[in-house]
């Protein structure tokens, strides 16, 4: 990743745009996960780029899954197959010789550290030095209780750990309030034990709709999972391979929506719409709330605000969608009142301190932000023409939000280390300029090329 500072394009006319964001990476994750523990060989179809889907691709071919692009693929806007054929191991894997890398994916580190214990034999789960921060106690503790050992080579329960199985099935409790991804790591093994799987929930789930998400891509291979307010029960057999068509990322969606929302015009996002996996798709309804009107079909939905019409604040919990908080941050920056967002004091462990960092880069320039306990509150200001350079703190989202709303307000702003955004959109960059511009009104998506995106 290039620390160059980047500065974002201006939009030059009314938008008037056409997207689709690259596939789901959370999808794409929880795919890989099943089609990899399926019996047979499955399809996955607009696989999501970036360095995430790379660690996870690469961690279970460490663990012995043969994962290779399909025919006649010849690869996305970033050099990322777009599909891959995956030949499942039927719930087996095999320990590798050395540590299976994670770089900055948390959920690929938390899952594949379940994975890890469906062997009797030595797995290394190691990551980059912020993701050996990143909590991990709760699932370590729960994959202990199911008979693996784990075993943290600083003395504590964060990366690197090294972890043998075999995991047997039975009941297992989790606290929910801490990462929905360690329900989820638990969840997508639990048809490869005998006896299959039942997770006690001690607290209520942050983030639930991606708990649901694991359900439907865990029954879309065959498996039986039966989701409750208080417990999870996965029944045991195994995955069967299937075939799957990834939608569109609602995260990442949510850039090309916030730009419509601060510059004014219309976006109609392909891909995310009423019939979504995704609980992120929510980001069209905080704008709806905040002004812009929204209309939704079951596979895409658009939305436009007049540049006439001014924002409103919100007060909004995002706990079911945390990953949206720097976009509503954005649009709230400039919108009359005050936004107070709650349910999310969980995301100061995410790449960055989600909720600190993001105060600090509002309060660089010039807007009126306030860290509270379980989420912050931004006051909206038209005051933002100034120069600084905004720190991305390692973190896509932060990145990716900031570059928007400069280049709807038109503001001097510049991006520190814009190559973070590698980690979810390689071609943003790329994007965000044919967004800006009056080509703007043609198809743009992840298959558009990236031959002179700059700052990576």
């Amino acid at each position: 990743m290039s620390e160059r500072p980047l500065t974002p394009p201006s939009a030059t006319s009314t938008l008037d745009l056409s997207v689709r964001a690259p596939g789901s990476k959370s999808i794409t994750n929880r795919a890989l996960i099943c089609a990899a523990l399926a019996d047979g060989r499955s399809e996955l179809r607009g696989v999501a780029p970036g360095d995430d889907t790379d660690a996870m691709i690469s961690g279970l071919g460490a663990l012995g899954v043969d994962i290779v692009g399909a025919d006649g693929d010849d690869g996305d806007d970033g050099g990322h197959p777009r599909s891959v054929r995956v030949s499942g191991q039927r719930g087996r894997i095999t320990a590798p010789t050395a540590p299976v890398e994670c770089a900055l994916a948390g959920t690929t580190s938390r899952f594949l550290s379940a994975v890890a214990g469906l062997g009797s034999s030595a797995v290394v789960i190691d990551g980059a030095e912020r993701l050996r921060h990143r909590p991990m106690q709760p699932l370590f503790a729960a994959l202990r209780s199911l008979g693996a050992t784990v075993v943290g080579e600083r003395g504590d329960d964060r990366l690197p750990v090294t972890i043998s199985g075999p995991l047997r099935g039975g009941s297992v409790r989790l606290p929910g309030d801490v990462s929905s991804q360690f329900i989820s790591a638990l969840m997508m093994v639990g048809p490869s034990l005998d006896g299959g799987l039942e997770i006690i929930l001690q607290s209520t789930v942050v983030s639930r709709p991606y708990v649901e998400m694991t359900a439907s891509v865990m029954e879309h291979f065959g498996a039986q999972v039966s989701v409750s307010s208080d417990r999870i029960v996965v029944g045991a057999g195994g995955y069967r391979a299937r075939d799957l068509e990834i939608e569109a990322d609602a995260s990442s969606a949510s850039y090309p929506s916030a730009l419509v929302a601060l510059r004014g015009g219309r976006v109609t996002l392909e891909g995310v719409g009423s019939a979504s996996l995704q609980g992120d798709r929510c980001f069209a309804d905080v704008l709806a709330e905040m002004g812009c009107e929204v209309v939704w079909s079951e596979r895409s939905v658009t939305i436009q605000r007049d540049d006439s019409v001014e924002l409103r604040a919100v007060d909004i919990d995002l706990r079911d969608a945390s990953d949206l908080v720097p976009s509503v941050a954005v649009v709230a920056a400039t919108a009359q009142g005050t936004t107070r967002i709650d349910g999310v004091g969980f995301i100061r462990g995410k790449e960055s301190d989600r909720i600190g960092d993001l105060v600090t880069e509002l309060r660089r320039i010039g807007v009126a932000a306030v860290e509270r306990p379980d989420g912050l509150e931004i006051t909206g200001t038209g005051s933002l023409a100034v120069r600084e350079t905004v720190l991305t703190h390692h973190d896509h989202r932060l990145a990716m939000a900031f570059a928007v709303l400069s280049s709807a307000r038109h503001l001097s702003l510049s991006i520190a280390d814009p190559g973070v955004v590698s980690k979810s959109w390689p071609g943003f960059w790329n994007e965000l300029a044919r967004w800006c511009t009056p080509r703007s009104t043609d198809r743009s998506g992840p298959e558009a090329d990236d031959s002179a995106s700059g700052g990576r």
